[in-house]
């Protein structure tokens, strides 16, 4: 990130309390840039701005917070959309408002970082039912000739290709009891399958997530690399939060078998088998598949 020449100093007034399932947004005072602030440390508790370079903050904030008391649960409603991976500069775009670095004067996000955040990040919330926050208009931001942080950040294809995102979509349909030859089957179609335990946990914004309940077992690796298929999966699980929460049976630890491809550098889960001890057939699938020829 890097700071452009400022030519016209400007207030900015942002409308925004936003929470990821939810989405409420409530309007606040328009802020001036120009009154007198305070420099404060960035709370542990805040976590949305936990290593982001720097350790102190101004008060007020550019979202109208006054007290730390209003902007840890504010910003901790943001921490889920961090998670989904959306975009790498989500945090610094978000964490600007919030928690605006402690200069001698306030550093906005361009409005260059603020549309690409939203154009990644808008799959997340329409997944959700929801669309951009007017109160986060893009157009609010300076242009790239001020002063104010910009995105430096670019996704190339090989970058996807190698590393695959998971994406909104519809919900794969989930089995319990299935033939074995079926099970080996439904592998050929597919380019990945991987065993995993899932549990319900509460986010930091209190609402109930889904969250990977220690490793990922590969039974198939197809274009998935052992070291990050847990963050995409657990991606996978926030992104398509609905579907998730669908596969759940009550508030125990399930472990179950999600089978996918990969269609242009997306992540995509279409069949999810539920792993029990009784189901003799889908474990006799999992043993037999890497000697078994498609």
């Amino acid at each position: 990130l890097y700071l452009k020449h400022q030519t016209d100093p400007r207030n900015l007034c942002l409308f925004a309390s936003y929470a990821l399932l939810h989405l409420v947004v409530t309007a606040v005072q328009c802020f001036d840039i120009g009154i007198s602030t305070k420099c404060v440390a960035i709370p542990e508790e805040m976590g949305l701005c936990q290593d982001v370079g720097y350790s102190e903050m101004r008060l007020p904030n550019l979202m109208g917070h006054t007290t730390l008391g209003e902007v840890i649960p504010k910003s901790a409603a943001w921490e889920s959309l961090l998670r989904t991976g959306c975009h790498s500069e989500a945090r610094t775009f978000l964490c600007a408002l919030f928690a605006p670095i402690c200069l001698d004067t306030f550093i906005q996000p361009c409005r260059s970082m603020c549309t690409a955040v939203r154009n990644s990040c808008l799959q997340v919330l329409t997944c959700h039912g929801h669309s951009w926050p007017e109160a986060l208009d893009c157009d609010r931001f300076p242009a790239d000739e001020d002063t104010c942080l910009t995105s430096i950040s670019k996704e190339t294809p090989t970058y996807r290709k190698f590393f695959p995102k998971p994406i909104c979509q519809g919900c794969p349909v989930t089995e319990e009891l299935s033939a074995h030859k079926r099970v080996l089957q439904t592998f050929c179609q597919n380019n990945f399958a991987v065993k995993v335990k899932l549990a319900k946990r509460k986010s930091a914004s209190g609402d109930s997530e889904l969250e990977i309940d220690g490793r990922v077992e590969m039974i198939s690796s197809g274009s998935l690399f052992p070291f990050g298929t847990h963050t995409i999966i657990q991606q996978w699980l926030l992104i398509n939060t609905n579907c998730a929460h669908k596969m759940m049976r009550g508030n125990r630890v399930v472990q179950y078998v999600l089978i996918g491809d990969v269609q242009d550098s997306n992540i995509i889960v279409n069949k999810v088998y539920l792993w029990h001890r009784k189901d003799t057939q889908l474990m006799l699938a999992a043993r037999k598949w890497k000697q078994h020829k498609c």
